[in-house]
Protein backbone atom coordinates (compact mmCIF):
# COMPACT_ATOMS: atom_id res chain seq x y z
CA UNK A 1 0.00 0.00 0.00
CA UNK A 2 2.90 2.39 0.73
CA UNK A 3 4.27 1.80 -2.79
CA UNK A 4 0.96 2.36 -4.55
CA UNK A 5 0.15 5.31 -2.30
CA UNK A 6 3.44 6.95 -3.27
CA UNK A 7 2.58 6.68 -6.97
CA UNK A 8 -1.16 7.27 -7.24
CA UNK A 9 -1.97 10.91 -6.59
CA UNK A 10 -4.08 13.38 -8.54
CA UNK A 11 -2.04 12.95 -11.74
CA UNK A 12 -3.95 9.99 -13.17
CA UNK A 13 -7.23 11.92 -12.88
CA UNK A 14 -5.83 14.98 -14.68
CA UNK A 15 -2.76 14.13 -16.78
CA UNK A 16 -4.50 12.03 -19.49
CA UNK A 17 -5.65 15.20 -21.22
CA UNK A 18 -2.08 16.60 -21.21
CA UNK A 19 -0.85 13.45 -22.95
CA UNK A 20 -3.73 13.63 -25.48
CA UNK A 21 -2.69 17.16 -26.44
CA UNK A 22 0.77 15.95 -27.45
CA UNK A 23 -0.19 12.72 -29.23
CA UNK A 24 -3.59 12.46 -30.86
CA UNK A 25 -4.53 8.82 -31.42
CA UNK A 26 -5.67 6.20 -28.89
CA UNK A 27 -2.76 3.94 -29.85
CA UNK A 28 -0.19 6.65 -29.13
CA UNK A 29 -1.92 7.77 -25.92
CA UNK A 30 -2.16 4.25 -24.52
CA UNK A 31 1.34 3.54 -25.86
CA UNK A 32 2.76 6.46 -23.88
CA UNK A 33 1.14 5.20 -20.66
CA UNK A 34 2.27 1.64 -21.34
CA UNK A 35 5.82 2.81 -22.06
CA UNK A 36 5.81 4.81 -18.83
CA UNK A 37 4.68 1.72 -16.95
CA UNK A 38 7.47 -0.36 -18.47
CA UNK A 39 10.04 2.24 -17.43
CA UNK A 40 8.56 2.34 -13.94
CA UNK A 41 8.63 -1.46 -13.73
CA UNK A 42 12.28 -1.52 -14.80
CA UNK A 43 12.97 0.99 -12.05
CA UNK A 44 11.02 -1.13 -9.59
CA UNK A 45 13.26 -4.12 -10.37
CA UNK A 46 16.34 -2.00 -9.66
CA UNK A 47 14.98 -0.59 -6.41
CA UNK A 48 13.82 -4.04 -5.29
CA UNK A 49 17.36 -5.42 -5.51
CA UNK A 50 18.81 -2.32 -3.89
CA UNK A 51 16.29 -2.69 -1.06
CA UNK A 52 17.45 -6.27 -0.55
CA UNK A 53 21.12 -5.24 -0.59
CA UNK A 54 20.79 -2.04 1.49
CA UNK A 55 17.87 -2.32 3.95
CA UNK A 56 18.74 0.97 5.65
CA UNK A 57 16.89 4.09 6.74
CA UNK A 58 17.09 6.66 3.96
CA UNK A 59 16.81 4.24 1.06
CA UNK A 60 17.85 6.08 -2.07
CA UNK A 61 20.00 8.46 -0.02
CA UNK A 62 21.94 5.52 1.44
CA UNK A 63 22.48 3.93 -1.98
CA UNK A 64 23.98 7.13 -3.41
CA UNK A 65 26.15 7.72 -0.33
CA UNK A 66 27.67 4.24 -0.34
CA UNK A 67 28.14 3.91 -4.09
CA UNK A 68 29.48 7.38 -4.86
CA UNK A 69 30.18 9.96 -2.15
CA UNK A 70 28.35 11.69 0.72
CA UNK A 71 28.24 14.87 -1.37
CA UNK A 72 26.11 13.13 -4.01
CA UNK A 73 23.75 11.85 -1.33
CA UNK A 74 23.57 15.33 0.21
CA UNK A 75 22.59 16.89 -3.13
CA UNK A 76 19.86 14.30 -3.46
CA UNK A 77 18.51 15.12 0.01
CA UNK A 78 18.87 18.84 -0.70
CA UNK A 79 16.69 18.68 -3.82
CA UNK A 80 14.29 16.26 -2.15
CA UNK A 81 13.71 18.76 0.65
CA UNK A 82 13.46 21.88 -1.53
CA UNK A 83 12.05 20.61 -4.83
CA UNK A 84 10.91 17.10 -5.52
CA UNK A 85 9.17 16.04 -2.32
CA UNK A 86 8.25 19.00 -0.15
CA UNK A 87 7.42 21.32 -3.04
CA UNK A 88 5.37 18.65 -4.74
CA UNK A 89 3.50 18.01 -1.51
CA UNK A 90 2.71 21.72 -1.20
CA UNK A 91 1.24 21.78 -4.68
CA UNK A 92 -0.81 18.67 -4.05
CA UNK A 93 -2.07 20.15 -0.78
CA UNK A 94 -3.43 23.17 -2.66
CA UNK A 95 -4.98 20.84 -5.24
CA UNK A 96 -6.69 18.97 -2.41
CA UNK A 97 -7.93 22.21 -0.90
CA UNK A 98 -9.59 23.30 -4.13
CA UNK A 99 -11.47 20.04 -4.54
CA UNK A 100 -12.38 20.08 -0.86
CA UNK A 101 -13.86 23.57 -1.16
CA UNK A 102 -15.67 22.62 -4.36
CA UNK A 103 -17.33 19.74 -2.52
CA UNK A 104 -18.04 21.39 0.85
CA UNK A 105 -18.32 25.10 -0.07
CA UNK A 106 -16.75 25.80 3.32
CA UNK A 107 -16.13 29.50 4.14
CA UNK A 108 -12.37 29.10 3.93
CA UNK A 109 -9.60 29.99 1.50
CA UNK A 110 -7.67 27.28 -0.33
CA UNK A 111 -4.42 28.08 1.50
CA UNK A 112 -6.16 27.66 4.86
CA UNK A 113 -7.37 24.19 3.90
CA UNK A 114 -3.93 23.27 2.50
CA UNK A 115 -2.19 24.29 5.72
CA UNK A 116 -4.74 22.40 7.81
CA UNK A 117 -4.26 19.23 5.74
CA UNK A 118 -0.47 19.42 5.98
CA UNK A 119 -0.60 20.10 9.72
CA UNK A 120 -2.97 17.22 10.49
CA UNK A 121 -0.96 14.70 8.45
CA UNK A 122 2.29 15.91 10.03
CA UNK A 123 0.86 15.31 13.51
CA UNK A 124 -0.49 11.87 12.57
CA UNK A 125 2.86 10.71 11.21
CA UNK A 126 4.67 12.06 14.29
CA UNK A 127 2.63 9.56 16.31
CA UNK A 128 4.52 6.66 14.73
CA UNK A 129 4.86 4.43 11.68
CA UNK A 130 1.81 2.37 12.62
CA UNK A 131 -0.45 5.42 12.88
CA UNK A 132 0.87 6.90 9.65
CA UNK A 133 0.72 3.65 7.70
CA UNK A 134 -2.80 2.89 8.95
CA UNK A 135 -4.05 6.22 7.60
CA UNK A 136 -2.10 5.61 4.39
CA UNK A 137 -3.61 2.15 3.88
CA UNK A 138 -7.14 3.44 4.45
CA UNK A 139 -6.68 6.29 1.98
CA UNK A 140 -5.13 3.93 -0.59
CA UNK A 141 -8.17 1.64 -0.43
CA UNK A 142 -10.44 4.64 -0.98
CA UNK A 143 -8.30 5.76 -3.93
CA UNK A 144 -8.56 2.35 -5.56
CA UNK A 145 -12.34 2.42 -5.06
CA UNK A 146 -12.53 5.85 -6.71
CA UNK A 147 -10.55 4.64 -9.72
CA UNK A 148 -12.63 1.46 -9.92
CA UNK A 149 -15.82 3.55 -9.84
CA UNK A 150 -14.51 5.72 -12.68
CA UNK A 151 -13.63 2.68 -14.79
CA UNK A 152 -16.88 0.78 -14.17
CA UNK A 153 -19.15 3.79 -14.67
CA UNK A 154 -17.30 4.85 -17.80
CA UNK A 155 -17.65 1.41 -19.35
CA UNK A 156 -21.21 0.60 -18.22
CA UNK A 157 -23.04 3.94 -18.42
CA UNK A 158 -21.25 5.72 -21.27
CA UNK A 159 -21.50 4.61 -24.87
CA UNK A 160 -18.38 4.42 -26.97
CA UNK A 161 -19.70 6.56 -29.82
CA UNK A 162 -16.81 9.04 -29.49
CA UNK A 163 -14.13 6.37 -29.54
CA UNK A 164 -12.24 5.98 -32.82
CA UNK A 165 -9.44 3.47 -32.45
CA UNK A 166 -7.86 4.10 -35.85
CA UNK A 167 -5.53 5.27 -37.26
CA UNK A 168 -2.62 4.13 -35.14
CA UNK A 169 -0.50 7.24 -35.86
CA UNK A 170 -1.53 10.83 -36.41
CA UNK A 171 1.43 11.55 -38.70
CA UNK A 172 4.28 9.85 -40.47
CA UNK A 173 7.15 8.53 -38.37
CA UNK A 174 9.49 11.49 -37.96
CA UNK A 175 11.50 13.49 -35.48
CA UNK A 176 8.36 15.52 -34.85
CA UNK A 177 6.52 12.40 -33.74
CA UNK A 178 9.41 11.42 -31.48
CA UNK A 179 9.46 14.91 -29.95
CA UNK A 180 5.71 14.74 -29.33
CA UNK A 181 6.05 11.36 -27.64
CA UNK A 182 8.85 12.77 -25.50
CA UNK A 183 6.63 15.66 -24.44
CA UNK A 184 3.80 13.21 -23.67
CA UNK A 185 6.11 11.12 -21.51
CA UNK A 186 6.77 14.00 -19.08
CA UNK A 187 3.27 14.01 -17.50
CA UNK A 188 3.17 10.22 -17.77
CA UNK A 189 6.38 9.76 -15.81
CA UNK A 190 5.28 12.35 -13.27
CA UNK A 191 2.14 10.27 -12.69
CA UNK A 192 4.21 7.07 -12.35
CA UNK A 193 6.84 8.63 -10.07
CA UNK A 194 6.92 7.72 -6.39
CA UNK A 195 7.72 4.00 -6.24
CA UNK A 196 11.12 4.85 -4.77
CA UNK A 197 9.75 6.50 -1.62
CA UNK A 198 8.91 3.16 0.00
CA UNK A 199 12.67 2.49 0.29
CA UNK A 200 12.98 5.42 2.72
CA UNK A 201 11.37 3.38 5.53
CA UNK A 202 13.27 0.13 4.86
CA UNK A 203 15.12 0.42 8.16
CA UNK A 204 11.81 0.37 10.05
CA UNK A 205 10.45 -2.80 8.40
CA UNK A 206 10.74 -6.23 10.00
CA UNK A 207 11.73 -8.01 6.78
CA UNK A 208 12.76 -5.30 4.29
CA UNK A 209 14.75 -7.67 2.06
CA UNK A 210 11.65 -9.74 1.44
CA UNK A 211 8.69 -7.42 1.95
CA UNK A 212 10.02 -4.25 0.33
CA UNK A 213 11.26 -5.97 -2.82
CA UNK A 214 7.91 -7.68 -3.33
CA UNK A 215 5.98 -4.56 -2.43
CA UNK A 216 7.80 -2.37 -4.96
CA UNK A 217 7.29 -4.79 -7.85
CA UNK A 218 3.67 -5.71 -7.17
CA UNK A 219 2.83 -2.10 -6.32
CA UNK A 220 4.12 -0.81 -9.67
CA UNK A 221 2.34 -3.59 -11.58
CA UNK A 222 -0.90 -2.74 -9.78
CA UNK A 223 -0.55 0.95 -10.66
CA UNK A 224 0.16 0.08 -14.32
CA UNK A 225 -3.12 -1.83 -14.51
CA UNK A 226 -5.05 1.01 -12.86
CA UNK A 227 -3.54 3.66 -15.14
CA UNK A 228 -4.13 1.72 -18.34
CA UNK A 229 -7.74 1.08 -17.30
CA UNK A 230 -8.38 4.78 -16.58
CA UNK A 231 -6.95 5.90 -19.92
CA UNK A 232 -8.88 3.23 -21.82
CA UNK A 233 -12.12 4.44 -20.21
CA UNK A 234 -11.33 8.10 -20.96
CA UNK A 235 -10.75 7.23 -24.62
CA UNK A 236 -13.85 5.03 -24.70
CA UNK A 237 -16.07 7.78 -23.29
CA UNK A 238 -14.51 10.93 -24.77
CA UNK A 239 -12.41 9.84 -27.71
CA UNK A 240 -8.92 11.18 -28.31
CA UNK A 241 -10.22 14.59 -29.45
CA UNK A 242 -12.61 14.97 -26.54
CA UNK A 243 -9.92 13.94 -24.08
CA UNK A 244 -7.59 16.62 -25.42
CA UNK A 245 -10.29 19.30 -25.14
CA UNK A 246 -11.12 18.82 -21.44
CA UNK A 247 -8.89 19.75 -18.53
CA UNK A 248 -10.84 17.51 -16.12
CA UNK A 249 -11.11 14.14 -17.88
CA UNK A 250 -12.25 12.16 -14.83
CA UNK A 251 -15.03 14.64 -14.09
CA UNK A 252 -16.04 14.69 -17.76
CA UNK A 253 -16.38 10.91 -17.87
CA UNK A 254 -18.37 10.76 -14.65
CA UNK A 255 -20.60 13.63 -15.78
CA UNK A 256 -21.47 11.67 -18.91
CA UNK A 257 -22.10 8.56 -16.81
CA UNK A 258 -24.06 9.93 -13.84
CA UNK A 259 -24.58 13.63 -14.44
CA UNK A 260 -23.48 16.28 -11.97
CA UNK A 261 -23.80 13.78 -9.15
CA UNK A 262 -21.12 11.68 -10.82
CA UNK A 263 -18.84 14.70 -11.22
CA UNK A 264 -19.23 15.46 -7.52
CA UNK A 265 -18.46 11.87 -6.56
CA UNK A 266 -15.23 11.79 -8.54
CA UNK A 267 -14.25 15.16 -7.03
CA UNK A 268 -14.46 13.42 -3.65
CA UNK A 269 -12.28 10.62 -5.03
CA UNK A 270 -9.68 13.07 -6.32
CA UNK A 271 -9.60 14.87 -2.96
CA UNK A 272 -9.05 11.54 -1.19
CA UNK A 273 -6.34 10.60 -3.68
CA UNK A 274 -4.40 13.82 -3.12
CA UNK A 275 -4.75 13.43 0.64
CA UNK A 276 -3.37 9.89 0.37
CA UNK A 277 -0.35 11.13 -1.58
CA UNK A 278 0.34 13.72 1.11
CA UNK A 279 0.05 11.09 3.83
CA UNK A 280 2.54 8.83 2.04
CA UNK A 281 5.02 11.69 1.58
CA UNK A 282 4.80 12.61 5.26
CA UNK A 283 5.43 8.98 6.19
CA UNK A 284 8.47 8.25 4.03
CA UNK A 285 10.59 11.23 2.92
CA UNK A 286 11.60 12.55 6.39
CA UNK A 287 13.68 9.38 6.83
CA UNK A 288 16.11 10.84 4.28
CA UNK A 289 16.61 14.03 6.30
CA UNK A 290 17.06 11.84 9.39
CA UNK A 291 19.80 9.88 7.60
CA UNK A 292 21.49 13.12 6.49
CA UNK A 293 21.56 14.36 10.08
CA UNK A 294 23.02 11.07 11.29
CA UNK A 295 25.82 11.50 8.74
CA UNK A 296 26.59 14.98 10.09
CA UNK A 297 25.31 16.66 6.91
CA UNK A 298 22.31 18.30 8.52
CA UNK A 299 21.25 19.66 11.90
CA UNK A 300 21.85 17.05 14.58
CA UNK A 301 18.39 17.52 16.06
CA UNK A 302 16.81 16.30 12.83
CA UNK A 303 18.14 12.83 13.74
CA UNK A 304 16.31 12.82 17.09
CA UNK A 305 13.94 9.88 17.55
CA UNK A 306 10.94 10.07 19.81
CA UNK A 307 11.69 7.56 22.61
CA UNK A 308 8.13 6.25 22.59
CA UNK A 309 7.22 6.08 18.88
CA UNK A 310 10.79 5.73 17.51
CA UNK A 311 10.08 8.05 14.58
CA UNK A 312 12.12 11.12 13.48
CA UNK A 313 9.66 13.70 14.76
CA UNK A 314 11.85 16.74 14.03
CA UNK A 315 12.46 15.59 10.44
CA UNK A 316 8.74 15.09 9.88
CA UNK A 317 7.92 18.48 11.39
CA UNK A 318 10.61 20.17 9.26
CA UNK A 319 9.11 18.81 6.08
CA UNK A 320 5.62 19.84 7.17
CA UNK A 321 6.70 23.40 7.96
CA UNK A 322 8.53 23.82 4.64
CA UNK A 323 5.56 22.41 2.74
CA UNK A 324 3.34 25.00 4.42
CA UNK A 325 5.76 27.80 3.51
CA UNK A 326 5.88 26.70 -0.13
CA UNK A 327 2.09 26.34 -0.26
CA UNK A 328 1.76 29.93 0.95
CA UNK A 329 4.23 31.15 -1.68
CA UNK A 330 1.81 30.26 -4.46
CA UNK A 331 4.54 28.85 -6.74
CA UNK A 332 3.32 25.27 -6.71
CA UNK A 333 2.45 25.06 -10.44
CA UNK A 334 5.99 26.05 -11.37
CA UNK A 335 7.45 23.50 -8.97
CA UNK A 336 5.43 20.70 -10.55
CA UNK A 337 6.83 21.62 -13.98
CA UNK A 338 10.49 21.25 -13.03
CA UNK A 339 10.28 18.45 -10.46
CA UNK A 340 10.34 15.71 -13.09
CA UNK A 341 13.71 16.66 -14.61
CA UNK A 342 15.42 16.61 -11.21
CA UNK A 343 13.63 13.47 -10.04
CA UNK A 344 14.78 11.41 -12.99
CA UNK A 345 18.38 12.55 -12.64
CA UNK A 346 18.38 10.83 -9.26
CA UNK A 347 16.47 7.80 -10.53
CA UNK A 348 19.12 7.22 -13.20
CA UNK A 349 22.04 7.74 -10.82
CA UNK A 350 20.45 5.41 -8.28
CA UNK A 351 20.18 2.70 -10.91
CA UNK A 352 23.89 3.16 -11.63
CA UNK A 353 24.60 2.34 -7.98
CA UNK A 354 23.48 -1.23 -8.68
CA UNK A 355 26.36 -1.63 -11.14
CA UNK A 356 28.69 -0.29 -8.45
CA UNK A 357 27.41 -2.60 -5.72
CA UNK A 358 27.60 -5.67 -7.93
CA UNK A 359 31.14 -4.82 -8.98
CA UNK A 360 32.64 -4.08 -5.56
CA UNK A 361 30.82 -6.97 -3.88
CA UNK A 362 29.57 -7.31 -0.31
CA UNK A 363 32.82 -6.47 1.43
CA UNK A 364 32.49 -2.73 0.77
CA UNK A 365 28.72 -2.45 0.94
CA UNK A 366 28.42 -3.44 4.57
CA UNK A 367 26.62 -6.69 3.75
CA UNK A 368 27.95 -10.11 4.53
CA UNK A 369 28.73 -12.48 1.66
CA UNK A 370 26.17 -14.92 3.03
CA UNK A 371 23.36 -12.37 2.75
CA UNK A 372 24.55 -10.99 -0.58
CA UNK A 373 24.50 -14.47 -2.15
CA UNK A 374 21.48 -15.84 -0.35
CA UNK A 375 19.28 -17.76 -2.84
CA UNK A 376 16.08 -16.05 -1.70
CA UNK A 377 17.39 -12.52 -2.36
CA UNK A 378 15.83 -10.63 -5.26
CA UNK A 379 18.02 -9.91 -8.26
CA UNK A 380 17.09 -7.79 -11.27
CA UNK A 381 16.01 -10.04 -14.16
CA UNK A 382 17.99 -9.36 -17.31
CA UNK A 383 20.66 -7.25 -15.60
CA UNK A 384 22.69 -5.42 -16.92
CA UNK A 385 20.44 -4.87 -19.97
CA UNK A 386 17.26 -4.04 -18.07
CA UNK A 387 19.12 -1.80 -15.64
CA UNK A 388 20.87 -0.07 -18.53
CA UNK A 389 17.50 0.39 -20.24
CA UNK A 390 16.18 2.16 -17.15
CA UNK A 391 19.21 4.45 -16.94
CA UNK A 392 18.84 5.36 -20.62
CA UNK A 393 15.10 5.95 -20.20
CA UNK A 394 15.76 8.30 -17.29
CA UNK A 395 18.24 10.26 -19.39
CA UNK A 396 15.69 10.57 -22.20
CA UNK A 397 12.97 11.75 -19.81
CA UNK A 398 15.28 14.44 -18.40
CA UNK A 399 16.31 15.54 -21.90
CA UNK A 400 12.71 15.68 -23.13
CA UNK A 401 11.59 17.66 -20.09
CA UNK A 402 14.39 20.20 -20.40
CA UNK A 403 13.73 20.52 -24.13
CA UNK A 404 9.97 21.06 -23.73
CA UNK A 405 10.04 23.09 -20.48
CA UNK A 406 13.44 24.85 -20.48
CA UNK A 407 12.47 27.86 -18.38
CA UNK A 408 10.97 25.86 -15.54
CA UNK A 409 13.58 23.11 -15.69
CA UNK A 410 16.44 25.54 -15.17
CA UNK A 411 15.00 26.55 -11.78
CA UNK A 412 15.31 23.00 -10.52
CA UNK A 413 18.86 22.76 -11.82
CA UNK A 414 19.80 26.03 -10.13
CA UNK A 415 18.56 24.68 -6.79
CA UNK A 416 20.54 21.49 -7.42
CA UNK A 417 23.76 23.41 -8.17
CA UNK A 418 23.39 25.67 -5.12
CA UNK A 419 23.57 22.54 -3.00
CA UNK A 420 27.27 22.12 -3.90
CA UNK A 421 28.61 25.13 -1.93
CA UNK A 422 26.08 24.41 0.81
CA UNK A 423 27.56 20.92 1.20
CA UNK A 424 31.15 22.19 1.53
CA UNK A 425 30.06 24.95 3.89
CA UNK A 426 28.27 22.42 6.04
CA UNK A 427 31.33 20.16 6.17
CA UNK A 428 33.46 23.12 7.22
CA UNK A 429 30.86 24.14 9.84
CA UNK A 430 30.76 20.68 11.38
CA UNK A 431 34.55 20.57 11.63
CA UNK A 432 34.68 23.80 13.63
CA UNK A 433 35.19 23.01 17.34
CA UNK A 434 32.42 23.53 19.84
CA UNK A 435 29.77 24.20 17.21
CA UNK A 436 26.24 23.79 18.48
CA UNK A 437 23.15 23.22 16.33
Amino acid sequence: MIVMGGIVGSGIFINPYVVARHVHTPALILGAWLAGGIVALAGAFVYAELAARRPEVGGQYAYLREAFHPSVAFLYGWTLLLVTQTGGMAAVAVTFSRYFLEITHAPMTDWMVAIAALAVLTIINCLGVRAGSSVQNALMVLKILAIAALVVCGLVFVGGSHAQWTPLLDRHVSLGLVASMGAAMTPVMFAYGGWQTASFVAGEMREPRRDLARGIIFGVIGVMLLYMAVNFVCLHALGAGGLAQTTTPASSVMRLALGERGASLIAVGIAISTLGFLSQGMLTAPRVYFAMAEDGLFFKRVAWLDPRTRVPVVAIALQGVLAVVIALSGRYEQILNYVISIDFVWFGLTAVTLFVFRKIGPSRTGISAKIDNEPGEFRVPGHPWTTGFFVAACALVVAATVYNYPRNSVIGWIILVTGVPIYFFWRWWRREPDRQD
